[in-house]
């Protein structure tokens, strides 16, 4: 029900925890929608939110196992991989400055947790990143949220037991980031073929043959469709929070929070993808959940 909660001052816009309690006191019919007797405490209610991002990453994960049998169009036989940043809440810090570990004087409210990345749509960002496994529909499947600086071979390399033995698909298309040689062979063996451009990766027997794979038909078309399937998904995840900005500025702070903020977003994308399926209404549609919720 602390999800339900959030979900709800999600789309209210109402971030700041006591504000929520506030918010709480004044409507009593939420409490008994809810199952609450009192309103929980502001440090309750910050606590439960900083813990539910472990859950929450389970739960989408939980939840793409199953949809399959709901709806054909949320088969995970074919994923696709990427990173969107995030602006971080409130000013940046100067990486000379973050270095050093000091915070100019006239600096308020900077979010001290985030770090810097470049974004090839956004350029430089000082925040975080959502790295998102979804299917050919853009239905999320596995989400793990990070600072800006963290890479994505990194956290693929951190999703792999995952999908190599919970989701098993036949083919993961990504970006030229995500190309490494070994772990191409290694998910090979495992039957799973990570599709890269693998710009970089071209000489020997390995590699050439690697690229003989990737430009057959099949292949090339869900290279091809790579940006076309995730970019719409992480469109969907910024209008559920709000963050209508070039850069995509959070309205909380701190690594704890975000992860929360930004996996509670997908999850409910994810919902709102069944819930059209289940009502016959087009898959990448918001509209309807915000209503709901709202």
């Amino acid at each position: 029900m602390f999800t339900v909660f959030f979900i709800i001052m999600q789309f209210r816009r109402i971030y700041q925890f006591k504000t929520q309690w506030r918010w709480l006191t004044t409507h009593p019919q939420m409490l008994s929608l809810l199952g609450w007797d009192t309103v929980p405490h502001r440090k309750t209610i910050a606590t439960r939110y900083k813990k539910l991002y472990a859950t929450l990453e389970q739960f989408i994960t939980f939840i793409a196992q199953y949809a399959p049998q709901l709806e054909e169009a949320f088969c995970t036989a074919h994923l696709v991989e990427d990173k969107s940043l995030f602006k971080a809440q409130g000013p940046v810090w100067h990486q000379s400055d973050r270095k050093a570990g000091r915070i100019p004087d006239k600096l308020r409210h900077l979010d001290t947790d985030a770090t810097w990345a470049k974004s090839a749509y956004h350029g430089w960002v000082y925040g975080y990143g959502l790295h998102v496994t979804c299917n050919e529909a853009a239905f999320p499947v596995l989400v793990q949220v990070e600072t800006a600086s963290i890479s994505e071979s990194a956290v693929i390399e951190h999703k792999a037991d995952i999908i190599l033995n919970d989701l098993q698909p036949a083919t993961v298309a990504a970006d030229n980031s995500y190309t490494k040689a070994m772990r191409i062979r290694r998910w090979a063996k495992r039957g799973v073929a990570l599709l890269t451009p693998a710009l970089k990766w071209v000489n020997g027997r390995y590699a050439q043959a690697y690229h003989r794979f990737i430009q057959q038909p099949d292949s090339r078309q869900r290279l091809q469709k790579r940006k076309t399937t995730i970019e719409p998904l992480f469109d969907l995840t910024a209008k559920v929070l709000g963050t209508n900005g070039n850069q995509k500025q959070l309205s909380i702070q701190g690594l704890r929070n975000v992860r929360t903020c930004l996996t509670l977003a997908t999850l409910t994308v994810q919902i709102a993808m069944i819930a059209n399926s289940i009502w016959g209404l087009a898959l990448r549609n918001i509209s309807t959940i915000t209503a709901a919720f709202t």
